[in-house]
């Protein structure tokens, strides 16, 4: 670990192109494999969705982390409802308050959009992920069930 690293501060912004091979680099740590050349179609597409932000932490021009998040109406409680649907701190860059810096950032973007909650999914066998959430304030709070219904 670099000096650097211990006194993290990076800049949160929107991705752009350019961040192509990094966000694919950062996405492939969380086990989705993804292309630079994808990564800058997922770019593009997030870029164009107004209620959508794929969020960077930058740190001197390299990138350590990510969130991307989806703000929408939810009808049972009858508000906007923000749901992370990536976060990221690339390895190397774990422990140093990237996570949490990226989230507080999500859940401002949240606020901003209107938004009544935030939320998160992790996959069951992430255990320091759901350990990191509980840290951070947020509770389980329901079962979600998937059907595939193509490639994804």
């Amino acid at each position: 670990m670099s000096a650097r690293a211990s006194a993290l501060r990076p800049l949160m912004r929107r991705a752009t192109e350019a961040d192509a091979a990094a966000v694919a680099r950062l996405l492939s740590e969380l086990g989705y494999a993804c292309a630079t050349a994808d990564a800058a179609e997922r770019i593009r597409t997030l870029s164009r969705e107004r209620s959508q932000a794929l969020i960077v932490a930058d740190l001197h021009g390299e990138l350590c982390g990510l969130v991307a998040l989806d703000v929408m109406y939810y009808l049972p409680l009858g508000c906007n409802t923000c749901r992370i649907t990536a976060l990221v701190v690339g390895d190397g860059y774990r422990q140093f308050g990237v996570g949490r810096a990226l989230l507080r950032e999500a859940e401002q973007l949240a606020r901003q959009h209107g938004a009544a909650r935030i939320e998160v999914t992790t996959a069951g066998h992430r255990h320091e992920a759901h350990d990191f959430y509980r840290a951070c304030g947020y509770a389980e709070s329901s079962l979600r069930f998937v059907r595939r219904l193509g490639d994804a």
